[in-house]
């Protein structure tokens, strides 16, 4: 078992929460609340109502979470491709593309168990508009949730335990093909970027290689994207207006149009190419260091062309 995968995941995953963070607000609120017109006008507003504050609203535990998440994701990547390539020819076959594509797709689903009280949690503050710093005596609506701990545990008090999987359904349908497709894209990737005569790319390489794969796995999940955001908002503030997770795309799409599945895509894209090129530069960073196997690769030298 490579249990630098894990370790070197964790903190890959910690760093691209760091990274990101800020457009991922934007991305959940224009999602879930029609009184935001675009990307701009959320981040106007936001900027406007709740000062810089605002974007980093709910990020403690998202960090502790999607390091858990990324610890879990990359660990069961590299173990599964291993798994596959014992059974096919040996330690040390090339894996195929299928088994890469399918070893991605195992990473995506394993995840949902860990990060689903996290990824709820994260929704339901980002969401929360209501800003904790209003001046004293003035008449404005106080914020349901005073942080995140208190966010997790007023779910389980009001909806129960499952209550922190909701939206768990939409959220495997979206990250177990989107990290099949990430991964896929980015081996690819490096594949080609690699030198004559080299284990592996170059800083260069390895950070457009993440930055693409990060875009197109999310061209793939943004649908259940929106999908898994709205359900996990449902009933938060007001009735639940959805019945589960058919009648919640049955209802978007009579309602808005399917048009309303990509309406985050952009940032969506925007956001991922930055993230996840520190996300695979501090795992291939890390992972060079950690692993023992004399049959490691190498991690990228730093050098720019």
């Amino acid at each position: 078992m490579h249990i630098a995968d894990f370790a070197a995941g964790s903190i890959g995953g910690a760093c691209g929460v760091a990274v990101g963070y800020p457009l991922d607000t934007v991305k959940v609120r224009i999602q879930t609340q029609k009184q935001f017109t675009g990307i701009w006008h959320c981040f106007i507003t936001t900027l406007s109502k709740e000062g810089v504050h605002g974007f980093f609203k709910g990020m403690s535990l998202p960090v502790t979470t999607v390091s858990m998440t990324s610890s879990v994701v990359f660990g069961m990547y590299r173990n599964c491709r291993q798994c596959l390539s014992q059974l096919r020819g040996g330690p040390g076959t090339p894996n195929t593309k299928p088994e890469i594509f399918l070893s991605g797709l195992a990473g995506g689903v394993a995840t949902v168990t860990v990060m689903s009280p996290g990824d709820i949690v994260k929704v339901r503050l980002q969401c929360q508009t209501e800003s904790m710093r209003a001046r004293k005596g003035a008449n404005l609506p106080k914020p349901k949730y005073r942080g995140p701990v208190h966010c997790l545990l007023t779910i389980v008090r009001e909806e129960g335990v499952l209550g922190l999987y909701r939206g768990a359904l939409p959220l495997m349908l979206r990250d177990g093909p989107s990290y099949a497709t990430y991964f896929l894209t980015y081996s690819t990737l490096c594949e080609w970027f690699t030198p004559t005569g080299k284990k592996g790319p170059e800083w260069t390489g390895v950070m457009l290689a993440g930055g693409v794969a990060g875009m197109t796995g999310w061209t793939v999940g943004t649908p259940m994207d929106v999908i898994k955001a709205r359900l996990q908002m449902d009933g938060a503030r007001d009735i639940k207006r959805y019945k589960g997770f058919v009648h919640c795309i049955t209802e978007t799409v009579r309602m808005e149009g399917s048009g309303v599945f990509f309406r985050s895509l952009g940032i969506n894209c925007l956001r991922a190419f930055p993230v996840n090129m520190v996300v695979f530069a501090t795992y291939e960073l890390l992972v060079g260091f950690l692993r023992t196997q004399p049959d490691a690769i190498e991690p990228p030298k730093l050098e720019f062309e």
